[in-house]
């Protein structure tokens, strides 16, 4: 083999034969007249490999170039078995072909048929490396007439052709699934400080309004009127129903209102109101009227959600919040109250009013106990002690100490007082203070004891401190009386993420305040048509609202429930009739790709 001719074992560098057949070719083609032509590849000699060592074409052929030899062919590799290298690919004419395609012997190919999808077909190895030689072949023969260097070309083309490949599969193939889509994601109960969405198309649509498109933005929100964006916008930086409903989503509700103070969030919030103006803490006239005045919001605001002309509104305290939502909303058919986080002197201070409550955390996990088997963990314990707390309570004080009297020590051991064993008791109950197990329900007629409770609770306004005297924040979708409309903040800006390749250009969104979930929702709708389904969103929950998610395992909701009056569009009404499904977890991400979503809690 080693006499074969055009076979040189002993050459150092490639790069100078090229370059003397490179030469060889255009004396040749000068030699001929001056006439550059270029064979096709289809006129080659049948049986000949270009990658390997032999002849190199020189056997009927007439003029043109001579083709190369392969500087990194070996003798192994070409009497190498082909029928063991093959490459399965995937073509861009079989994705388009819908008719099936025949055999074809010569070439090598099979084919197989899988429904209505496109053929897959399986190429030899050593037929790969013939194509690869055809096309290389007109690359130097183009290359010798207009004087190129083909080197670094041809190498990459070689390697290239070299590495086998798999492509990404056509959509009819019934190896790929494609994923579900969702259309909606679940409601989210509690309260955001924080949006920050993001997406490869610019928010041109939520910068600089004009005054009549916030004046149109302010009357729909005030009169109730829903907007409606068409699904495809092709520009939305000049939509005026886009950008009048960017502006209707964004105002809510709040009493008191306090243009130097910020009366959100309230719990753990004492930094933002110290050294501020605080002409109240001192005045109990100024307290007085007030409180005075914040009666008369809560109640407004109970009148509307038992008619069902708000669908709901939060109660924001300094040491716990509570969410009341109207029948018909998150699966329930009568007015519910959510507490959250409550303590054991809060607790026992709704028993002595009359107001029947239920813990759903705890009801859930003392069902998975009864329901599932018994364990040995330190949560199964907690919940043990947690469920027999009530039971505890109606023991005998003094029944635990009787075998004293009768072994006659009772006087030679001191005997615990009575606060000490009924702080021993109520040890159970005193550990699920400010956690979130300590949430409480109060549905029907005694959510309405509970505003009362509200209203006269000394406990409800701190009596201390920087927010001392001051009622707590009133926060809902529609008007009521002594409220004031507010606006979200929001702000677009562009900036750079570290890619791959270098820095990418990202649009981002920040939308900042209490973020009520019909808010949240106006957004997405409005993200969809206006980002071409696609973004991103990071959500900044107030943490002590996450557990308001809760299913309260009430009744189910009515389905002739009317809330068509409540100031909110349709689709934001039928998110919010679902039962909750996230627990004592809240929205993180959400995402949606392709009008997809996906979402993290």
């Amino acid at each position: 083999m080693s006499q074969q001719a055009g076979y040189s074992p002993s050459f150092k560098r490639p790069a100078e034969i090229l370059r003397m057949r490179r030469k060889r070719a255009r004396s040749e083609g000068v030699s001929s007249g001056g006439q550059g032509s270029v064979s096709s590849p289809r006129d080659g000699v049948s049986g000949v490999r270009p990658f390997s060592p032999g002849p190199l074409f020189s056997q009927g052929r007439s003029g043109g170039g001579v083709k190369r030899r392969n500087p990194f062919a070996s003798i192994e590799n070409t009497f190498s078995s082909p029928a063991k290298k093959k490459v399965f690919i995937y073509n861009d004419e079989d994705a388009d072909c819908s008719a099936s395609v025949q055999p074809d012997s010569s070439a090598g190919l099979e084919t197989e048929r899988c429904g209505s999808a496109p053929a897959v077909r399986s190429l030899l190895f050593s037929e790969r490396l013939l194509q690869a030689g055809k096309q290389s072949k007109d690359k130097l023969e183009l290359a010798s007439h207009s004087g190129d260097d083909p080197l670094l070309e041809d190498e990459h083309l070689f390697h290239e052709e070299r590495t086998p490949t798999l492509k990404s599969p056509p959509a009819g193939v019934a190896t790929s699934i494609a994923p579900p889509v969702c259309v909606e994601y679940p409601a989210d109960w509690s309260l955001k400080t924080r949006l920050l969405i993001t997406s490869q198309l610019p928010f041109s649509w939520a910068e600089q309004h004009k005054a009549t498109e916030e004046a149109r933005g302010l009357t729909q929100h005030c009169r109730g009127e829903h907007f409606t964006v068409a699904q495809s916008i092709q520009d939305p930086g000049s939509c005026p129903e886009l950008r009048c409903g960017f502006q209707q989503c964004l105002q809510y509700w709040q009493h008191p209102s306090m243009s130097w103070l910020s009366l959100f969030p309230r719990i753990g919030a004492e930094r933002s109101f110290t050294g501020k103006n605080v002409p109240w803490a001192q005045d109990l006239a100024l307290q007085h009227s007030l409180m005075s005045e914040w009666s008369v919001s809560l109640s407004s605001l109970y009148s509307l959600l038992k008619a069902r002309l708000c669908p709901y509104f939060y109660v924001c305290s300094y040491q716990f919040t509570a969410l009341f939502r109207a029948a018909g909303l998150a699966g329930n058919s009568h007015i519910t109250a959510l507490l959250t986080p409550t303590t054991r002197g809060l607790r026992e201070a709704l028993k002595a009013d009359g107001i029947e409550y239920t813990m759903p955390l705890l009801e859930h996990k003392r069902r998975s106990k009864e329901q599932g088997p018994m364990g040995n963990s330190e949560e199964e314990k907690d919940t043990k002690s947690q469920s027999e707390a009530s039971e505890e309570e109606d023991d005998d004080d003094d029944g635990g100490f009787s075998w004293l009297t009768e072994m006659g020590v009772q006087d030679k051991i001191k005997k615990p007082d009575q606060l000490s064993i009924q702080l021993h008791k109520d040890r159970s109950s005193v550990c699920l203070d400010h956690k979130p197990e300590s949430v409480v329900c109060v549905s029907g007629t005694h959510t309405f004891t509970l505003i009362n409770f509200l209203i006269n609770c000394k406990s409800v306004v701190a009596g201390a401190g920087s927010q001392a005297g001051l009622p707590p924040t009133l926060l809902a979708p529609t008007a009521f009386r002594g409220a004031t409309l507010h606006s979200l903040k929001a702000r677009s800006i562009k900036v750079k993420t570290q890619v791959r390749a270098g820095f990418q250009d990202v649009c981002s969104l920040e939308v900042t305040g209490p973020i009520m979930p019909h808010s949240l929702h106006a957004l997405t709708r409005l993200l969809r048509p206006a980002q071409k389904g696609g973004f991103s969103t990071a959500l900044y929950t107030h943490e002590p609202t996450a557990v308001l998610n809760t299913h309260t395992a009430g009744e189910q909701a009515e389905q002739d429930v009317d809330l068509g009056g409540c100031g909110l569009p349709p689709s934001t009404v039928q998110q919010l009739q679902e039962a909750p499904s996230l627990g004592k977890s809240a929205l993180r991400q959400l995402h949606m790709n392709n009008y997809s979503y996906t979402w993290k809690s």
